[in-house]
């Protein structure tokens, strides 16, 4: 249920463009996704938590539900607690009549006394308003450490789903999805040269493609294992 009670948004987070479904290599979490995607819908799960290590993922799929509330007309907003404790937990003030929310790293906050409280009372606004909430962490809520009883008892009112990591093999093809994405075409070498030589954290495979891209834009040259080596070092 959304509302016409006016509020502001405190603060201005911006999605990555590529952060979609479609960009994301579902093999081993299809349900999940299949989930959120029906989270944005009003008719989907109210609550929904999802954990992994980091890099499998969590935050490229919160920002893809954000981007995919705005074509079925829901406002959404994602919040990365990590970059935002300082603020403190006062700017979920309000953020109840929008209609989906997307928290991520919610650990970074845990144990703070004035931030559990602020979010135990923003689950049952979110509740109240019948507006939605997924949340991001690199553990499950059991594990996560909080302090308040009435929190982590909210933390368990949906579902809960664990983003699965990718093998070596899926991450080959999932790489080289993104990197078709961009118009860009690595082969199965190139792709396992990155593997052994640079992090296997997906977020920073990410940023690599993304400088890769930039400088072969630059220089006009395909991206082969020599071109990556004069550009990163690796």
């Amino acid at each position: 249920m959304t509302t016409d009670h006016p509020f502001q948004i405190p603060l201005s987070v911006g999605l990555r463009d590529d952060a979609r479904f479609e960009n994301f290599y579902s093999q081993g979490n299809e349900l999940l996704c299949a989930s959120l995607k029906a989270a944005t819908q009003p008719s989907g799960e109210q609550f929904t938590y999802i954990w992994g290590s980091p890099g499998v993922g969590c935050t490229h799929l919160l920002q893809a539900v954000c981007h995919e509330a705005d074509p079925v007309g829901r406002t959404a907003a994602y919040l990365p607690l990590d970059e935002l404790k300082h603020l403190g937990g006062g700017i979920l003030e309000g953020m109840e009549y929008i209609d989906l929310i997307c928290l991520d790293c919610i650990s970074a906050v845990v144990g703070d006394t004035q931030w559990e409280e602020a979010l135990f009372h923003f689950f049952n606004r979110i509740r109240d308003q019948g507006n939605t909430l997924i949340i991001a962490a690199n553990t499950p809520p059991r594990h996560l450490g909080v302090q308040l009883p009435d929190l982590s008892s909210r933390l368990s009112w949906g579902i809960v789903f664990q983003v699965q990591a990718l093998d070596d093999e899926t991450k080959l093809k999932a790489i080289q999805m993104r990197a078709s994405a961009r118009g860009l075409e690595f082969s199965d070498d190139v792709v396992r040269y990155l593997l052994h030589h640079a992090s296997r954290n997906m977020n920073d495979l990410t940023v690599l493609l993304d400088t890769l891209d930039r400088a072969s834009l630059s220089a006009k040259r395909k991206i082969t294992i020599p071109f990556i080596k004069e550009v990163t070092g690796l």
